[in-house]
């Protein structure tokens, strides 16, 4: 006897709430990026631009998160069985990707400014990394309190955050340049983000793809899952057991469980339902259990 059922979920896309902090953060941080290519390319600044470049990367993020939740929320299909949910997770491989491509061009151009230093405004490099400072402290307090409900929500969260970070650090360069002169500062505070973009990014990079590849999700132990499923009364053992993300929100579970032959057929569906039941309580919102 095979008992399958799949469970369903509230998880998948973004309420209002969220997607008003999407919409707001994307509108906020394209304004200015404007500014900033516009200052970067009037004052010389590599840094400026740099900034600009990992601000585009964060607007794209945004955008591709939106698209990926709006898409995922479609229902099944004959031919797509369980949804369209896995785009939230190419969205948050996608980001991380062109994350790094952006690093690697603009990180080029600051290696052959720090050997060619151009002049360029320190103030003014200091007031637009000011203005930073407070847009991307601003819209990553927008995805505070969700951050870790979801991989984008926090993809974009530690985006913004270490873009606030790295303006602090443009604001320094440009007060040192202004009093100094120190124009090797701008392409070298350019590599300094580059940098700080690699670390940030590297987890999402590699949680991601590990999510891509079915991988087991991150928080989810399966030496766990067995025993919870073997403490549950009737259940001898648990084998041939694979955890799959469907979405960066919900999991899924196949495995064959050997139970009490004593049990009624009742007993065996009120069993499978209470495996379900307590798989859900460890994040598994979808399972399919064989029973034998």
């Amino acid at each position: 006897m095979s008992p399958h059922d799949h469970t369903h979920s509230h998880q998948t896309g973004i309420n209002q709430g969220n997607k008003n902090a999407f919409l707001f953060g994307i509108v906020l941080n394209a304004a200015f990026v404007l500014a900033e290519i516009i200052a970067g390319l009037i004052y010389n600044s590599m840094a400026l631009l740099t900034d600009a470049g990992h601000n585009i990367s964060d607007i794209a993020s945004l955008v591709l998160s939106l698209l990926a939740f709006r898409i995922a929320r479609k229902r099944s299909t004959a031919a797509f069985t369980y949804g369209y949910k896995k785009t939230t997770i190419l969205a948050a491989l996608a980001n991380a990707v062109l994350l790094l491509v952006a690093v690697g061009v603009l990180g080029f151009e600051s290696i052959t400014r720090l050997f060619r230093p151009e002049k360029v405004e320190g103030g003014m490099i200091a007031w637009i990394a000011g203005l930073g400072i407070v847009i991307n402290a601003v819209s990553a307090w927008l995805f505070f309190r969700v951050k870790n409900k979801d991989l984008n929500t926090r993809s974009a969260y530690l985006h913004l955050l270490a873009d606030a970070l790295v303006s602090v650090g443009v604001v320094v360069a440009g007060v040192l340049i202004h009093y100094t002169g120190w124009y090797w500062l701008d392409p070298a505070i350019g590599l300094a983000i580059m940098v700080v973009i690699l670390i940030s990014t590297w987890g999402i990079l590699a949680e991601s793809f590990r999510m891509t590849i079915d991988a087991v999700p991150p928080g989810i132990d399966l030496e766990d899952v067995k025993n919870v499923i073997r403490k549950i009364p009737g259940v001898d053992e648990v084998t041939h057991v694979h955890v799959w993300p469907l979405s960066t929100t919900e999991n899924a579970l196949t495995a064959h469980v050997r139970v009490d032959r004593l049990l009624s057929f009742e007993g065996k569906l009120e069993l499978v339902r209470t495996i379900k039941h307590e798989l859900q309580h460890h994040n598994i919102q979808h399972s399919t259990i064989e029973l034998q």
